[in-house]
């Protein structure tokens, strides 16, 4: 579909460049993404060469984190294409993160430090997302603002 046939994309590109905000958020919401795509990898190289318990759990646990990762992905390359759809993958993305991040802050190892970076980026990643600058730029509309066009 070409921008002339997608207002979404219109409204956009009239709004000028894309906010820092913006772009932070879609670098942050990249980089959990990009971690776990390593981390899948990690653990299915792992399960490949290693002698974990289980061959199979620990193959298919490192697929899961690698399609898993297809989500904050492709959120991301939405935020930076100024997408209002790509806002609710991206905001799940962290929600889901913070569970995990306090799950790492409970171990008592090198998943401490794991999961303070998580919880860190995850909510600066919410605050960014849900900033009023953010939502303008993704031509996003509050409740009861649906009729309020120019």
């Amino acid at each position: 579909m070409s921008s002339s046939q997608n207002p979404a994309s219109e409204a956009a590109e009239e709004a000028g460049p894309r906010p820092v905000r913006l772009t932070a958020a879609a670098a942050l919401t990249a980089l959990e993404g990009l971690a776990l795509v390593v981390g899948g990898a990690w653990v299915a190289v792992l399960g490949l060469t290693g002698h974990p318990d289980d061959r199979q759990q620990a193959v298919t646990g490192g697929v899961t984190l690698i399609v898993l990762a297809l989500l904050p992905l492709l959120a991301a390359r939405g935020l930076l294409g100024r997408r209002s759809w790509s806002r609710g993958p991206a905001l799940i993305t962290q929600i889901i993160a913070l569970p995990v991040a306090y799950n790492l802050l409970q171990a008592d190892s090198m998943a401490i430090p794991a999961g303070i970076a998580l919880a860190v980026v995850a909510v600066a990643a919410l605050v960014l997302l849900i900033n009023a600058e953010t939502t303008r730029a993704l031509g996003i509309r509050g409740p009861g603002n649906a009729q309020d066009q120019k």
